[in-house]
Protein backbone atom coordinates (compact mmCIF):
# COMPACT_ATOMS: atom_id res chain seq x y z
CA UNK A 1 0.00 0.00 0.00
CA UNK A 2 2.52 2.33 0.89
CA UNK A 3 6.41 2.37 0.09
CA UNK A 4 9.26 4.63 0.55
CA UNK A 5 12.65 4.52 -1.11
CA UNK A 6 14.84 6.69 0.05
CA UNK A 7 12.89 9.29 1.21
CA UNK A 8 14.94 12.55 2.59
CA UNK A 9 13.32 15.76 3.79
CA UNK A 10 15.49 19.28 4.45
CA UNK A 11 15.85 22.75 5.17
CA UNK A 12 18.55 25.36 3.34
CA UNK A 13 20.28 27.35 5.87
CA UNK A 14 23.39 29.40 5.52
CA UNK A 15 25.19 26.86 7.67
CA UNK A 16 24.32 24.31 4.92
CA UNK A 17 21.47 21.83 4.37
CA UNK A 18 20.01 20.33 7.73
CA UNK A 19 18.48 17.16 7.41
CA UNK A 20 15.14 16.20 9.07
CA UNK A 21 14.61 12.90 7.34
CA UNK A 22 17.76 10.64 5.37
CA UNK A 23 17.22 7.91 3.50
CA UNK A 24 14.25 6.63 4.65
CA UNK A 25 12.92 2.83 3.12
CA UNK A 26 9.57 1.20 4.44
CA UNK A 27 6.93 -0.35 3.45
CA UNK A 28 3.36 -0.75 5.02
CA UNK A 29 0.90 -3.45 3.75
CA UNK A 30 -2.77 -2.83 3.35
CA UNK A 31 -4.23 -4.03 7.24
CA UNK A 32 -1.24 -3.21 8.83
CA UNK A 33 -1.02 -1.25 12.68
CA UNK A 34 2.56 0.34 12.57
CA UNK A 35 3.62 2.40 15.23
CA UNK A 36 6.54 5.20 14.88
CA UNK A 37 8.72 6.30 17.74
CA UNK A 38 11.46 8.49 18.62
CA UNK A 39 12.51 10.80 20.58
CA UNK A 40 11.09 14.76 19.73
CA UNK A 41 13.35 15.94 17.00
CA UNK A 42 13.79 12.67 15.51
CA UNK A 43 11.37 13.62 12.74
CA UNK A 44 8.79 11.39 12.93
CA UNK A 45 5.08 14.43 12.47
CA UNK A 46 7.50 15.55 9.67
CA UNK A 47 7.30 11.70 8.31
CA UNK A 48 3.67 11.40 8.89
CA UNK A 49 2.83 14.83 7.27
CA UNK A 50 4.72 13.70 3.93
CA UNK A 51 3.02 9.96 4.36
CA UNK A 52 -0.39 12.53 4.62
CA UNK A 53 0.74 14.25 1.86
CA UNK A 54 0.42 17.62 4.04
CA UNK A 55 3.92 18.13 2.66
CA UNK A 56 5.74 17.86 -0.37
CA UNK A 57 8.61 19.53 -0.31
CA UNK A 58 11.01 16.07 -0.07
CA UNK A 59 13.14 13.84 -2.43
CA UNK A 60 13.16 10.11 -3.43
CA UNK A 61 10.11 7.78 -3.97
CA UNK A 62 6.94 7.58 -2.42
CA UNK A 63 4.54 5.41 -3.91
CA UNK A 64 0.82 4.96 -2.61
CA UNK A 65 -1.73 2.52 -3.56
CA UNK A 66 1.39 2.02 -6.86
CA UNK A 67 0.63 5.76 -7.41
CA UNK A 68 3.79 7.78 -7.25
CA UNK A 69 2.90 10.76 -5.44
CA UNK A 70 5.84 13.12 -6.51
CA UNK A 71 4.77 13.38 -10.05
CA UNK A 72 1.20 14.27 -9.19
CA UNK A 73 0.21 17.51 -9.34
CA UNK A 74 -1.21 19.30 -6.35
CA UNK A 75 -4.62 18.81 -7.18
CA UNK A 76 -4.37 15.39 -7.95
CA UNK A 77 -2.41 14.81 -4.65
CA UNK A 78 -5.15 16.37 -3.11
CA UNK A 79 -7.73 13.96 -4.41
CA UNK A 80 -6.23 11.32 -3.27
CA UNK A 81 -5.47 12.70 0.19
CA UNK A 82 -8.82 13.05 0.36
CA UNK A 83 -10.43 10.05 -1.04
CA UNK A 84 -8.14 7.58 0.86
CA UNK A 85 -6.40 9.42 3.71
CA UNK A 86 -7.82 10.06 7.25
CA UNK A 87 -5.40 12.27 9.81
CA UNK A 88 -5.87 12.53 13.44
CA UNK A 89 -3.99 15.28 14.85
CA UNK A 90 -2.27 15.82 18.35
CA UNK A 91 -4.59 19.37 18.94
CA UNK A 92 -8.02 18.25 17.09
CA UNK A 93 -7.88 20.56 14.84
CA UNK A 94 -11.63 20.73 14.78
CA UNK A 95 -13.10 23.56 13.14
CA UNK A 96 -14.12 26.06 16.40
CA UNK A 97 -17.02 27.58 14.54
CA UNK A 98 -18.45 24.68 13.57
CA UNK A 99 -20.62 22.27 15.61
CA UNK A 100 -19.78 18.37 16.26
CA UNK A 101 -22.62 17.55 13.72
CA UNK A 102 -20.95 20.26 10.70
CA UNK A 103 -17.18 19.16 11.68
CA UNK A 104 -18.33 15.70 10.88
CA UNK A 105 -20.17 16.28 7.71
CA UNK A 106 -17.10 18.38 6.16
CA UNK A 107 -15.19 15.20 4.69
CA UNK A 108 -18.27 13.59 3.05
CA UNK A 109 -18.79 17.27 1.30
CA UNK A 110 -14.99 17.18 -0.04
CA UNK A 111 -16.07 13.75 -1.60
CA UNK A 112 -19.16 15.18 -3.03
CA UNK A 113 -21.57 12.84 -0.99
CA UNK A 114 -25.44 13.84 -1.91
CA UNK A 115 -26.70 15.75 1.42
CA UNK A 116 -29.43 12.81 2.34
CA UNK A 117 -26.56 10.65 2.15
CA UNK A 118 -24.54 12.69 4.12
CA UNK A 119 -27.13 12.90 7.18
CA UNK A 120 -27.51 8.98 7.28
CA UNK A 121 -23.50 8.74 7.48
CA UNK A 122 -23.22 11.58 10.24
CA UNK A 123 -25.82 9.91 12.20
CA UNK A 124 -24.25 6.61 12.09
CA UNK A 125 -21.38 8.01 13.34
CA UNK A 126 -22.80 10.17 16.18
CA UNK A 127 -24.18 7.09 17.27
CA UNK A 128 -21.28 5.20 16.69
CA UNK A 129 -18.89 7.16 18.95
CA UNK A 130 -21.38 7.54 21.36
CA UNK A 131 -22.00 11.52 20.57
CA UNK A 132 -25.24 11.86 19.63
CA UNK A 133 -25.97 14.17 22.50
CA UNK A 134 -22.89 15.88 21.71
CA UNK A 135 -23.87 17.05 18.03
CA UNK A 136 -24.81 20.68 18.51
CA UNK A 137 -22.25 21.74 20.97
CA UNK A 138 -19.11 23.94 19.51
CA UNK A 139 -15.77 22.25 19.90
CA UNK A 140 -14.82 24.70 22.88
CA UNK A 141 -17.77 23.20 24.93
CA UNK A 142 -15.99 19.65 24.49
CA UNK A 143 -13.44 17.66 26.91
CA UNK A 144 -10.27 17.21 25.62
CA UNK A 145 -11.02 13.25 25.18
CA UNK A 146 -14.63 14.34 23.53
CA UNK A 147 -12.98 16.51 20.87
CA UNK A 148 -10.33 13.52 20.08
CA UNK A 149 -13.24 11.03 19.84
CA UNK A 150 -15.17 13.62 17.25
CA UNK A 151 -11.87 14.02 15.46
CA UNK A 152 -11.00 10.26 14.86
CA UNK A 153 -14.83 10.25 13.63
CA UNK A 154 -14.47 13.03 11.23
CA UNK A 155 -10.91 11.38 10.12
CA UNK A 156 -12.71 7.92 9.55
CA UNK A 157 -16.17 9.01 8.55
CA UNK A 158 -15.28 8.89 4.82
CA UNK A 159 -13.92 5.54 5.27
CA UNK A 160 -10.21 5.72 4.18
CA UNK A 161 -7.88 2.87 3.71
CA UNK A 162 -5.45 4.89 5.78
CA UNK A 163 -5.51 6.20 8.95
CA UNK A 164 -2.74 9.06 10.24
CA UNK A 165 -2.94 9.43 13.80
CA UNK A 166 0.32 12.03 15.25
CA UNK A 167 0.42 11.86 18.85
CA UNK A 168 -3.34 10.96 19.49
CA UNK A 169 -3.78 10.55 22.80
CA UNK A 170 -0.88 13.14 23.89
CA UNK A 171 -3.88 15.73 25.78
CA UNK A 172 -6.11 12.92 27.35
CA UNK A 173 -5.85 11.28 30.60
CA UNK A 174 -4.67 7.84 30.50
CA UNK A 175 -8.29 5.92 30.54
CA UNK A 176 -9.32 8.43 27.69
CA UNK A 177 -5.72 7.54 26.03
CA UNK A 178 -6.78 4.37 26.36
CA UNK A 179 -10.76 4.30 24.63
CA UNK A 180 -8.70 6.59 21.75
CA UNK A 181 -6.34 3.02 21.38
CA UNK A 182 -8.99 0.47 22.29
CA UNK A 183 -11.06 2.65 19.37
CA UNK A 184 -8.34 2.36 16.67
CA UNK A 185 -7.81 -1.43 17.42
CA UNK A 186 -11.45 -1.89 16.44
CA UNK A 187 -11.14 0.06 13.56
CA UNK A 188 -7.72 -1.98 12.54
CA UNK A 189 -9.71 -5.05 12.79
CA UNK A 190 -12.18 -3.41 10.49
CA UNK A 191 -9.43 -3.16 8.13
CA UNK A 192 -8.60 0.03 8.39
CA UNK A 193 -4.57 0.61 8.04
CA UNK A 194 -3.13 3.16 10.55
CA UNK A 195 0.43 4.44 11.26
CA UNK A 196 0.62 5.91 14.87
CA UNK A 197 3.20 8.52 16.16
CA UNK A 198 3.64 7.78 19.72
CA UNK A 199 6.14 8.46 22.92
CA UNK A 200 3.79 5.86 24.41
CA UNK A 201 5.28 2.51 24.79
CA UNK A 202 1.89 1.09 25.78
CA UNK A 203 -0.02 2.86 23.30
CA UNK A 204 3.22 1.31 20.98
CA UNK A 205 2.07 -1.87 21.69
CA UNK A 206 -1.09 -1.63 19.78
CA UNK A 207 0.36 -1.52 16.39
CA UNK A 208 1.97 -5.14 14.69
CA UNK A 209 5.30 -3.48 14.92
CA UNK A 210 7.25 -0.37 15.80
CA UNK A 211 9.80 1.68 13.22
CA UNK A 212 12.55 3.61 15.67
CA UNK A 213 13.18 7.00 14.33
CA UNK A 214 16.69 8.87 15.98
CA UNK A 215 18.25 11.95 14.00
CA UNK A 216 15.69 11.37 11.26
CA UNK A 217 17.38 8.00 10.35
CA UNK A 218 15.80 4.94 10.86
CA UNK A 219 17.01 3.40 14.18
CA UNK A 220 17.85 -0.49 12.82
CA UNK A 221 18.01 -1.45 16.63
Amino acid sequence: MIKLNNLEKCYESKAGKFYVLRRITLDVKAGEFVSIMGPSGSGKTTLLSILGMLDSAWAGEYRFLDVDVQKLKLKDRNELHKRYIGFVFQSYHLIDTLTVYENLEIPLSYRNVPGAERKSIVCDYLDRFQIVGKKDLYPNQLSGGQQQLVAVARAVIGNPKVLLADEPTGNLHSSQGKEIMELFKRLNDEGVTIIQVTHSDRNAEYGHRIIKLADGWIDPN
